[in-house]
């Protein structure tokens, strides 16, 4: 949210003095927008690859998990930018939440390993870890702690995450002088 840093921010709030219904549009504008990026550059990586006449005499989008992957795909834009419109608005200045937004999805899973069970679960909760299960289409060694990361598991993540960086934000712009 650049606006912060510009001085606009002043400019919205005078003129629609409900911040909190700002965040929320905002919120609805990125999700529609990267939601429909996401589709178009995931069926299109889909269909560049051979998807659907890759297997002989059935189409690998008839395969089992394909169609989830496809999903998860497309869905990994919305989540990361409404999580970044979140810490945008939490944070107020460009290079911290550029920072943050890159940090948190993409630098910090891998630190948390699978050698524990704590370590597996802070990745597992983690939305580029949750993105790499639901595009995963065999399943996971039954031994292993990657095996505790589910689909449903991983749909939440990826629900939860938008869903509490956009709520944090509506709820510290209603409360914070701008």
């Amino acid at each position: 949210m650049s606006e912060y840093s510009s001085g606009l921010i002043r400019m919205t709030t005078v003129a629609v003095p409900a911040r909190g219904a700002v965040v929320l549009a905002k919120a609805g504008v990125t999700a529609a927008l990267w939601t429909a990026v996401g589709a178009v550059v995931s069926t299109g990586g889909f269909l560049v690859s051979g998807g659907p006449g890759h297997a002989a005499g059935r189409g690998s989008a008839q395969r089992p998990g394909v169609l989830r992957a496809l999903a998860a795909s497309a869905l990994l834009a919305p989540v990361c930018a409404l999580t970044g419109l979140g810490l945008g608005a939490l944070i107020r200045h460009s290079a911290a939440t550029l920072v943050s937004s890159a940090f948190l999805p993409v630098t910090l899973p891998p630190i948390f390993s699978q050698s524990t069970r704590w370590s597996a679960a802070v990745s597992h909760a983690m939305p580029v870890t949750a993105g790499k299960r639901l595009v995963q289409t065999w399943t996971p060694d039954p031994d292993s702690l990657a095996y505790s990361a589910t689909v449903p598991g991983s749909w939440t993540v990826y629900a939860l995450w938008p869903l509490i960086a956009v709520a944090l934000a509506v709820v510290v712009v209603r409360r914070r002088d701008v």
